[in-house]
């Protein structure tokens, strides 16, 4: 099992670690994924198993459960018997609303309402307090029933009043859990479902969920009905009081403050209408008579008689009068021209027409005088009908000004009526529509009894079981593969520590022959050495000795982070394969506690390395021979453990000089770095240290830890070696690996 050998890589280099199952390449490793799954297959297939029968068992186990669904809907279209706006409005189908409903459907008062309606706390399939006691608790039951506890029925019967409530919830959870409320879709249909393990009772319960819901609507709006009529009815009692005091307050103040009307109008404004209309009469007859007078006046200072006045033409004494004198100054004009002016009938007619012309001015002057006194009589009218009209205007003032609160506390009567006259139409309104409600949804189709269970599904269950039991498995092993902190194979090294693959030594059981898997590693490359387990062990040897190009490794320390790693196996089947190949080796065994190269080789020396480091006896004398290889031992005598520092020592200095002298290679068996700081000090007298570490079993923090110990040391370490490694599991799924390959080239070996 030749490995390619590649410069060491510093661990800084690398970025830090990186996962197993990373790939080189930016993309997804599918062969990588394929490994990793295939080396967990056992752990997959035992999880997944496991689910599935629990799957099955719950299946076969589980209690048949029948399912019926009610179907409601809401109403979309409303019914106007009257146009009276109801006071609690119907329901608008928004998506919103139709949630809305659905929760009040699963609601825990609705639920109560059902458990109450159907008595189902008195069901045992409800009300876990009534179901039949298993053996166990029967046997407790009448144990305590023999030393004078009451009886469960009995117990039952005290229950106190929490108590009580406490079982009464737990019935309603109950329900709640066996309810299911979908909507059907974006439609306004909604599908109330119920499961019971008797498909009759499961039936009954949908449609008694169907029907409470719908009684439960119409009970609202006959509450919010009632409520509202019996609120506006003492409301309107209240506004009718107030209505009858405001209107009182109207007219109590009116009549203090002789505000009285007619017709719209004050009496104040009636009487100022009034003396304003007679006032302009009186004003417009005093005009006209002071015209008359006026014009009289001129006639008269214009020197006429008096005959031409307006008056005077117009009144019957003058044209009687006139007329008298037409006579008579006739007779005057025919005495005159009959017996002269002396003759005294001539002189009785001209005293005649004297005195009708002194008539005519006389009674022209009183019609001047009526005129004056008319126009006085105008004058004083006028003046009398303009105070009454002041008096009254004042009055009217007085009347304006107490008006104003007149006129708030006339709005607020109207305001008040108002209200009030709204209130009663209100009142009417809800009245008229009291008993005319209608619920908001109603039952599409009520549950019918279902013929087949709906639960347990068998093929649904399977299904579900299998899904659930390859998550499982698929779980577990992500689960494994994230705590599985080993090394297995070569780009695990490389990628996780920065350091080269040095080769990987094989579990002799896994590719030795059946007869030959009783022998020891060490034996076993003696006897086989042509065998892939010899070989591997030789290519790890040609990977030391070319770890450090330009540079004769002679010393090689062997060192692990826990014990149990097969360090001491390895060094003396290394030791083997280079005499074998003529090279002249010696093994050293620096741990000083444990000494298993004396195990491995079945012997128990007298004198050994701490014996030549104490210079008790010479190197000669300590050194043995392996025989079946020819190789040379430096073994550890019994009791040689001491505290000193004896690899720290010169005299360790000079032992490392003179094997470097007379040895081709000199391999040191040391112990663990993490146990032991001995290791520390010889690892850094060596040309190169080899790290071996167990296959999958090693933590690559432990590694890591040790490796960082030697760094600090200063020792050059040459790489890590895979010990024990299952070469028939690497050649399933130790992708990235050489032994990946195993079955194409074992054959290539001789057994």
């Amino acid at each position: 099992m030749l490995n390619s050998v590649s410069e060491p890589r510093s661990y800084a280099s690398q970025g830090g670690p990186s996962d197993s199952d990373e790939g080189r390449g930016d993309g997804v490793d599918l062969h990588r994924l394929i490994a990793l799954f295939r080396r967990r297959l056992p752990l997959f297939l035992a999880v997944a198993l496991i689910v599935m029968v629990g799957s099955v068992i719950s299946t076969v186990r589980a209690t048949p459960l029948y399912t019926a669904t009610s179907s409601l809907t809401i109403n979309t279209r409303e019914q106007n018997v009257v146009s009276a706006e109801a006071v609690l409005s119907g329901l608008s189908a928004e998506n919103s609303v139709v949630d809305t409903e659905i929760e009040i459907l699963k609601s825990r008062q609705l639920a109560q309402r059902v458990v109450e309606a159907l008595n189902l706390e008195e069901d045992p399939e409800f009300n876990p307090a009534l179901a039949e006691p298993g053996a166990i608790q029967a046997v407790v039951g009448g144990i305590a029933t023999l030393f004078g506890a009451a009886a469960p029925d009995a117990a039952r019967a005290q229950l106190s009043a929490v108590e009580a409530q406490k079982e009464k919830e737990k019935v309603v959870d109950n329900v709640l859990k066996r309810l299911s409320v979908r909507r059907a879709g974006l439609t306004y249909v909604m599908n109330v479902g119920f499961t019971s393990d008797n498909p009759a009772k499961a039936a009954r319960i949908a449609n008694t969920y169907a029907e409470r819901y719908l009684l439960e609507q119409l009970e609202a709006k006959f509450d919010a009905t009632r409520q509202a009529n019996s609120w506006l009815n003492v409301r309107l009692t209240e506004l009718r009081t107030e209505v009858q005091q405001a209107e009182a307050a109207v007219e109590q103040y009116r009549t203090a403050n002789n505000l009285l009307s007619a017709s719209g109008a004050t009496l104040t404004e009636q009487e100022i209408s009034t003396y304003n209309q007679q006032l302009a009469t009186v004003r417009a007859t005093q005009a006209e008579a002071e015209a008359r007078l006026r014009t009289a006046r001129a006639q008269l200072a214009a020197g006429s008689n008096g005959e031409d006045v307006g008056e005077a033409l117009g009144s019957q004494v003058v044209q009687q009068l006139r007329s008298r004198r037409a006579e008579v100054s006739g007779r005057v004009a025919d005495l005159s021209s009959r017996y002269g002016p002396r003759h005294p009938d001539m002189l009785r007619a001209e005293r005649e027409l004297a005195d009708i012309d002194a008539q005519i001015q006389a009674e022209i002057r009183r019609i001047i005088s009526n005129l004056e006194a008319q126009v006085q009589v105008a004058r004083e009218r006028t003046g009398s009908m303009a105070g009454s009209l002041g008096s009254a205007r004042g009055t009217l003032a007085a009347n304006n000004a107490a008006g104003v609160r007149l006129n708030e506390l006339s709005r607020n009567a109207e305001s008040v009526r108002t209200l009030y006259q709204s209130f009663l139409n209100r009142f009417q309104e809800t009245s008229s529509t009291e008993g005319l409600q209608e619920s908001d949804a109603r039952i599409v189709s009520p549950a019918a009894i279902p013929l087949r269970p709906s639960s347990p599904n068998v093929p649904l269950n399977l299904t579900m079981g299998l899904a659930l039991a390859m998550a499982a498995g698929l779980a577990a092993v992500v689960l494994a593969v994230m705590l599985d902190t080993g090394v297995i194979t070569a780009e695990d090294v490389e990628h996780k520590f920065g350091l080269p693959h040095l080769g990987s030594v094989p579990l002799l059981a896994s590719v030795a022959a059946p007869e030959d898997r009783d022998e020891t590693p060490a034996d076993y490359v003696v006897k086989r050495p042509l065998a892939s387990f010899t070989e591997s062990v030789r290519a790890m040897r040609a990977s030391i000795l070319f770890s450090r190009i330009g540079h004769d490794i002679r010393v090689i320390t062997l060192t692990s982070a826990l014990p149990g790693e097969g360090k001491t196996t390895s060094a003396l089947c290394l030791a083997r394969v280079a005499a074998q190949s003529g090279l002249r080796v010696v093994l050293v065994d620096c741990d000083l506690r444990r000494r298993n190269v004396n195990r491995l080789l079945g012997f128990e020396p007298v004198a050994g390395l701490v014996e030549v480091l104490n210079r008790a006896v010479p190197l000669e004398r300590a050194m043995m021979l392996d025989e079946p290889s020819g190789a040379h031992i430096l073994p550890l005598a019994k009791n040689s453990f001491t505290p000193r520092d004896v690899f720290g020592s010169a005299a360790m200095d000079e032992l490392m000089a003179q094997l470097r002298r007379d040895f081709d290679l000199v391999i040191l068996d040391t112990a663990p770095v993490l146990a032991v700081s001995d290791t520390r000090l010889v690892a850094a007298k060596a040309d190169a240290v080899v790290f071996l570490a167990r296959w999958r079993k090693t933590p690559e923090k432990a590694i890591a830890a040790a490796l960082k110990i030697l760094e600090q040391s200063g020792a050059h370490v040459a790489g890590v070696g895979l010990t024990q490694v299952d070469m028939k599991a690497q050649a399933r799924y130790g992708y990235g690996d050489a032994g990946y390959y195993y079955a194409d080239y074992k054959k290539y070996y001789s057994a």
